[in-house]
């Protein structure tokens, strides 16, 4: 009786660190570093403000080398192949790559990423990767979107094979504004994780303590039938 008590008590532990812990404890597989915020949700805790980048690609010949472009932090990277960009008249190609410092929100979009700038020096002329890293914070990612002002329309990028776990991937042909993003009329994908996951530890949690307390009542049941039958068995014996 007394271990079932022990395992009852054990069980609600459960269920009240699940719902006490940090957001994203029961993810198993996260970021390998908290995610950045330009506007951090209210879950994300202590923030630090994301970081910028700058790359200055050679030109050899009249082309570009092939190169990246990232934030200090990681959390958006752009690859070029060589001769990505129309170099006439260059020696080198300055890319910059920031993040907005607003938050915008377009109609039919909900964005689980910052907004970054990605601008360059000279044109594109050649298709060029995006990868973007995001939290498990938010709800994945669908894709990553476009726009050439992050108050105008934003288009879906064609999108990757997925690779790492929390990083998404497109291609794009034009330079401008980034993020990564699902259809707001949609379900969010990985809803199941929303607020670091806690949901379903929590339900796991409540479901045990149910069926310990359900098993509390039989459990005493036979413990009571042992005691009677060896009860009789020393009266046949005397």
């Amino acid at each position: 009786m007394k271990r079932l008590a022990v395992l009852a008590a054990a069980a609600i532990a459960y269920v009240l660190a699940a719902w006490m812990v940090t957001p994203g404890f029961y993810d198993g597989f996260g970021p390998l570093q908290p995610y950045n915020w330009t506007c951090p949700p209210p879950q994300a805790g202590a923030n630090t403000k994301p970081s910028s980048g700058h790359a200055d690609i050679k030109v050899i010949d009249g082309k570009s080398d092939a190169n990246s472009a990232y934030t200090q932090d990681g959390q958006i990277v752009i690859g070029f192949l060589p001769d990505s960009f129309d170099a006439a008249g260059k020696s080198s190609i300055s890319v910059d790559v920031a993040p907005l410092n607003t938050c915008p929100q377009p109609k039919g979009v909900q964005f689980v990423t910052n907004i970054y700038k990605i601008t360059a020096d000279a044109p594109l002329k050649k298709r060029a990767n995006v990868t973007m890293l995001y939290s498990n914070l938010e709800p994945h990612p669908d894709a990553i979107y476009r726009a050439d002002d992050p108050s105008g329309a934003w288009t879906v990028l064609e999108r990757s094979q997925q690779g790492q776990p929390y990083t998404i991937f497109a291609s794009t042909d034009k330079l401008g504004y980034f993020a990564a993003g699902y259809v707001a009329s949609s379900p969010p994908p990985g809803a199941v994780t929303v607020g670091g996951g806690q949901t379903l530890p929590i339900i796991v949690a409540v479901l045990i303590v149910v069926v310990v307390l359900a098993g509390l009542p039989l459990a005493v049941m036979r413990r009571r039938r042992s005691a009677a039958g060896d009860q009789e068995d020393e009266e046949d014996e005397a």
